[in-house]
This record gives C-alpha cells, structure tokens and sequence, in this order.
C-alpha cells in the first residue's frame, strides 16, 4: 500500500525545514557498521541535510560527507562525572564510556554532536538507558516519555491528516502529574516538529461527565495541572477520540469546547491504549507512523526499531535535527 498524502507532505516538509536551518545539525549514530544506517547517512549527505556522524571504524568504501569516529577514553570523565553518585567507579566509566550506545549520547551530551539515532541493532531498554545515563533529563522535565506522528488518508483530520499521539512506547500507566508532563512535552514536539500550534485532546473513554471512574478522574486531574502548569495552551479533557476528531460529535459530545472535533494533538490515559490505538489505525486505515520519539531528555536523542528500514533512519533523523534546533525534548 503507498504511502498516505499526508505522510509524504510530511516528510518532504521536514527535509525542507531543516534545508532552511541556519546551522547543519550533528546527527550522531551508534550503530555505524549497519548497512541500513550508513544508506540512511549517505542520502542525508547527498541532500545535505545534517552532517551525519557514524560510531565505527571508517569503511573503504565510506559514502560522501559521512563522518566516522572511532569510540575512545574521551568521554570517560564526563561518565564518571554524571554516575559516580549512583556507585559507578573511574575504571567503570572508562569501559562503559567505550561502548558505541554511550560513546554516541556521550558526544551528545558534551556538545560534539546535536542529536543522537540509535537501536537499529539495540533493544529500546538499552538505547533509552543509555541516553538517560549520558544525557538525562531537561531541568525540570521528570518524566521522559515518547510521541509519534500518525499521517492519515483523511486529511480533514488533526493537520492536514498529521497527528501527534503520546505515550506509546514509553510509560505503561501514568500518574496524573506524569500524564500531564506527557501532554506539555507533546505540545512542545507539535510546535518544534509540525511548526503549528498544538491543539491538544486529552483522551477518555468518558466525554465531559458522562461516566464516572477513577480513571476519569486521573485524567481530569492531568488536565488541571497542564492548566495550571500552561494556561495558554490550547487544551481540553476528558474527550472520547471521536469526540475529539469528528466536528459533528464534538458539537454534540462536548458543546462550547474549542478542541472537540479539531484535536490534532492526541494524549492517551495509558500506553495500552496508545500502542492499540495507533496500529489499529495504521493496519485498518492505511496510516503511516512515525516514531515513537523521545522527549523529556536535555538533548535530543531517539531510538529506533531493530526492524527499521533506512527511510525510518532518514526520517529520524530529520526529526532528531528539528528537535535540536529548537531545543525541544
């Protein structure tokens, strides 16, 4: 099945976004022997997109304008520095500071690359623990969680058939002052990543009251604190999801709300609930998802799918290079 309108307008949006940055952002990427990786870099360099760095010994027949850089003690200190509290010793760090996973946040984290792209070859527990260990988190910013982009056939839906949704891949059943960290970051991730203003729906199985549980409530609670926390950003709570897409029902469910029926920022209660829902929409309706990426974390950095193709590597790339130049999770 080909690609959705929306997804390939998103794409080439993108690329043109970052074309116009004023600064060629560093992408660093662990895995820098992978076959779909050092594809995904050549089409970056060819297109001169970002300046792709790759962790590994420099190939023979290394494409053109792709940098490689060999892991080293270099970043051993700044190890140590960061974990010794947590019972990680000098000669520890040394050896931890070696490995391509943290050798590459590591850049990231001293200012020798701008974002890092990684789990090609490495599980998501050892990708984001890296990334958490060498770069953390953003002040203030406890919980690090992930959004996607969901590029519909409809595009009469969110932004022009793009919509962000969190947390799918991240954090299994948020607190109320989690979930709200959640939607903050996410509204964060549509201005930097979609340059539009985030219109965000804050999802139930319940719209305006018309049922009663404590998970309503959790959700009701999430809200009010994103209020609190952002009184300017464009929220509403609890909507059910045709509540919050469908203009009809919107008008019907929720009357007077300014986000029903226009959402094109989605926050799910669970990641139950966001994982389903996504494939649903991408196996039935012919979708397209990118991500799950990161946010929360002081630099950018994002993991992969072990099954990625080098079109996923090329699209997290532009993604990593958005969000490290506009200093977003």
């Amino acid at each position: 099945m080909s690609l959705p309108e929306s997804a390939s307008a998103f794409l080439e949006t993108q690329a043109a976004r970052v074309r116009a940055l004023k600064k060629k952002q560093r992408v660093v990427f662990p895995e820098g022997g992978d076959p779909r990786i050092i594809e995904a870099a050549a089409r970056l360099a060819r297109e001169s997109l970002v300046a792709p760095m790759l962790v590994g010994a420099r190939p023979t027949d290394a494409p053109d304008g792709v940098e490689f850089v060999e892991p080293s003690d270099k970043y051993a200190p700044l190890y140590h520095e960061r974990r010794r509290a947590k019972g990680v010793s000098a000669v520890e760090a040394a050896q931890i500071a070696r490995r391509p996973l943290y050798f590459a946040c590591l850049m990231v984290a001293a200012g020798d690359a701008d974002g890092f792209v990684g789990g090609a070859a490495n599980s998501t527990g050892d990708t984001v623990r890296a990334a958490l260990h060498a770069i953390g988190t953003q002040p203030k910013v406890r919980t690090v969680s992930t959004f996607m982009i969901l590029c519909v056939r409809d595009r009469s839906y969110g932004h022009q058939g793009l919509l962000a949704i969190a947390d799918p891949a991240m954090v299994i059943q948020p607190t109320s002052v989690e979930l709200a960290e959640i939607a903050l970051s996410t509204a964060g991730s549509v201005r930097a990543l979609l340059g539009i203003e985030p219109v965000v729906a804050m999802l139930s199985f319940s719209t305006k009251g018309s049922a009663r549980h404590k998970e309503v409530d959790r959700v009701l609670e999430a809200y009010r604190i994103v209020q609190a926390r952002n009184p300017d950003l464009h929220v509403d709570a609890e909507l059910q999801a045709d509540a919050a897409l469908v203009p009809a029902v919107g008008r019907s469910k929720a009357p007077g709300s300014t986000v029903a029926g226009r959402a094109n920022t989605l926050i799910f209660p669970d990641i139950n609930s966001a994982n389903i829902g996504y494939k649903l929409v991408e196996r039935l309706g012919g979708a397209a998802a990118f991500g799950p990426f990161l946010q929360g974390l002081a630099k950018p950095a994002n993991d992969l799918s072990r099954g990625c193709s080098p079109g996923d590597v090329y699209g997290a790339a532009l993604v990593t290079a958005l969000q490290s130049a506009g200093n977003t999770p």
